[in-house]
């Protein structure tokens, strides 16, 4: 399926993306942050599947996918639940909540396939995930985006120290500052590359380079001490030690 993704804020579009590589049949064509563009992009490309978020500027989502004469298979994405009625009215395969979920993604992907009459490919391993993100998302990027005190800021990967996890946020430890982000822990695992941070707890993210010492079931960085649980322990040893 060649997918469009159509969504103002690069954060959301980054999420969607890396939740797209998990799927092998799934090839993001282009991205758009303006329906304007996503016209342009409908005209050039063949899309199967439109990620749509419905509060953009000018044109809103909803009215864009009602401007379209036979649209492809459209999935809603938006932080707010007050317009599911109105999208199924216009036939969109699924509505996703943000901060999406894979697990809630996948979800929504398999509505994708019964109604394009598709079969759902071999689960690719890990390895097959990493090569077809990297081959999806082109030059690696060494930075995030995170909406905060509603602005859009761009952390380089060099400046996090370590993330922690509270439910539906997170706080975001750099060198300077804390960043407080409605986002969660597995969406957040997800944008990190594995060869720069890892998981040490259930509610926390660790840069390997923030690293000081780890005395006992404590990680020391220079920002404070973090937990490490005996599920994570030995796969980070493992990774430091190599």
């Amino acid at each position: 399926m060649n997918c469009l993704i159509i969504d103002d804020e690069p954060l959301a579009i980054d999420i969607i993306a890396a939740h797209c590589a998990h799927h092998s049949d799934i090839k993001v064509i282009d991205t758009c942050c303006m329906a304007m563009e996503a016209f342009q992009a409908l005209h050039q490309y063949e899309i199967d599947l439109i990620f749509l978020d419905i509060n953009m500027p000018v044109v809103s989502g909803l009215n864009f996918l009602k401007s379209l004469k036979e649209p492809p298979a459209v999935i809603l994405t938006t932080a707010y639940p007050d317009y599911a009625l109105e999208g199924y009215e216009l036939n969109v395969v699924d509505y996703l909540l943000k901060p999406i979920s894979l697990e809630r993604f996948n979800m929504a992907i398999d509505k994708v396939r019964q109604r394009l009459a598709l079969p759902k490919p071999a689960v690719a391993d890990t390895a097959s995930v990493r090569n077809l993100s990297a081959a999806q998302s082109g030059p690696v990027k060494n930075f995030i985006f995170i909406k905060s005190n509603g602005k859009l800021v761009k952390l380089d990967f060099s400046d996090i120290h370590y993330i922690e996890g509270m439910k539906d946020y997170l706080k975001i430890y750099t060198h300077d500052k804390v960043h407080v982000i409605h986002q969660t822990m597995k969406n957040m695992e997800e944008q990190l590359p594995e060869s720069l941070f890892r998981r040490v707890h259930k509610s926390y993210i660790i840069a390997l380079n923030a690293i000081k010492q780890i005395d006992g079931n404590c990680i020391e960085t220079e920002k404070g001490g973090v937990p490490l649980s005996s599920t994570y322990r030995d796969a980070l040893l493992k990774t430091i030690e190599k």
